[in-house]
């Protein structure tokens, strides 16, 4: 039994770990790298395995940086099926398809850049046949009941609570009369935040595979973050300015909305139209309706015995034509415009920002976590001039950022997530989907409570269990 790192190690982006039992190999997720331009279309292109050798792969939810290079993973020969929760696959049945169209998009504006100076045309990764193609292979998991995704691999999820659908997978490995009980964390969610259930943590593990994202940092505490935001929306509002926000499509978007319907509904801030202008979040929203099994009690309530829509209320209005998202730019009164995507590299959102940073009434608003090296995080570090598609635009705008909708545990929920595994059990530790210095902080943090070996993998290392 071996365990390979192929992405997601170090960084918080583009997960994929090689599983091996028994001669075959099972793949933990196949996301997409994100990151400078250059550097993400290169390492996307390049897998550390054989594609054509991987026998089946296990998602554990829908954000592009965990399944988002699955179309290339098919185009390269992989023709085993893919594993994944019934909303997983539904969200992935809109992601992988915007993905595709949207690295076509992009390349049409850089290539246009390119033209002008003399340079030669890029590719995209991958088209929408290949993301068709990756879609075919889907097969329906469900919580909490087994399934053998290979010999000597059963593999069963839960609920992790950070997306619909998302899951950790509880992985029981027997090989040459030897088990091993093997956890993958995925990304974990929060208890207490709305919308979703809380994570239902990975249980008596020998090994775990754990996401550290905000291994060393504490979220604002959840009391405080309704009147934080809606004090920056009053704020800007009454400056005659744009509030917008870089928002995930799936998960961050459909938070977003929900708070700000009860915050309206408080008469806690102006009345503004707000726009959801992101087609994939439009959809994504609509997965959400369809699976109220993945709610929680209060959004369960809202909608089911209430009869009311958490995703909708009067001011708000979903964008979904090109002509509708560029009539905003137009727009002379204060507004609100959610867009994806979340690390602002990629989609409409590098339209609106392009088209606002400029203005000192506006304000921008991170409202979830940004890798090294992507247009949000550049914005967070608080760079005064950054280049969207090729050209520089200064920022004159306010920049605000409020981790307390994060998805991701922090932490201390990181830290209250391995309560159920003691370290006389739990024996081995990799941490990865986070940067070197919240991973070694978290890894401190594990070694201090007894854990015996806690590593943080690098790209490519092997591992025997």
């Amino acid at each position: 039994m071996q365990l390979k790192f192929c992405g997601g190690a170090r960084t918080v982006t583009g997960s994929q770990h090689l599983l091996s039992v028994n001669g075959n190999k099972v793949l933990l997720e196949c996301g997409l790298f994100q990151g400078r331009r250059a550097e993400a279309y290169t390492r996307n292109q390049e897998f550390a395995y054989d594609p054509a050798e991987v026998d089946a792969v296990l998602l554990s939810h829908a954000h592009i940086d965990h399944s988002g290079n699955l179309p290339s993973l098919v185009a390269r020969g992989f023709t085993g099926p893919i594993y994944a929760t019934a909303a997983t696959g539904a969200l992935c049945q809109l992601m992988l398809r915007d993905s595709a169209y949207l690295q076509e998009r992009d390349i049409e504006w850089v290539n246009k850049i390119r033209r002008r100076r003399g340079e030669p045309l890029a590719e995209p990764l991958y088209r929408i046949e290949d993301a068709e193609a990756a879609l075919h292979a889907f097969v329906g998991a469900q919580y909490d009941r087994p399934l053998q995704v290979a010999p000597g691999v059963q593999a069963t999820f839960r609920d992790a609570g950070h997306i619909l659908g998302s899951a950790g997978i509880q992985l029981e490995l027997e090989s040459k009369g030897r088990k091993l009980r093997l956890g993958f964390s995925g990304d974990i969610g929060r208890p207490g935040m709305p919308v979703l259930r809380d994570p239902q943590p990975l249980q008596d593990l020998d090994v775990l595979i754990m996401e550290c994202t905000y291994g060393n940092r504490l979220h604002t505490p959840a009391g405080d973050v309704a009147e934080e935001l809606a004090q920056a929306i009053r704020d800007t509002a009454a400056a005659g300015g744009r509030i917008i926000i870089p928002a995930f499509a799936v998960g961050r978007t459909q938070t977003l909305v929900y708070e700000l319907h009860k915050l309206f509904d408080q008469d806690r801030i102006p009345d503004i139209p707000v726009f959801v202008d992101s087609p994939l979040a439009t959809n994504a929203t609509e997965v959400f309706r369809l699976h109220p099994e993945c709610l929680d009690r209060e959004t369960y309530r809202l909608y089911l015995q209430d009869q009311r829509d958490p995703f909708g209320f009067d001011r708000l209005s979903y964008v979904r034509t090109v002509e509708e998202s560029k009539k905003l730019n137009s727009l002379k009164f204060p507004h609100l415009i959610i867009s994806a995507s979340g690390m602002a590299e990629g989609g409409r959102i590098l339209h609106h920002l392009k088209n606002n940073l400029d203005n000192h009434r506006n304000l921008v608003l991170l409202v979830g976590y940004a890798a090294q090296d992507t247009l949000a995080r550049r914005l967070m570090d608080g760079e005064k001039v950054v280049r969207i598609f090729g050209e520089e635009y200064p920022v004159r705008c306010r920049v605000k950022v409020m981790d307390a909708f994060s998805a991701h545990a922090d932490r201390r929920e990181l830290l209250d997530y391995l309560a159920f595994n003691g370290p006389e059990r739990l024996k081995r530790i990799f941490l990865v989907h986070g940067e070197p210095e919240q991973a070694q902080s978290f890894k401190d943090a594990l070694r201090s409570q007894g854990y015996p070996e806690v590593n943080i993998p690098e790209p490519g290392e092997v591992y025997s269990l």
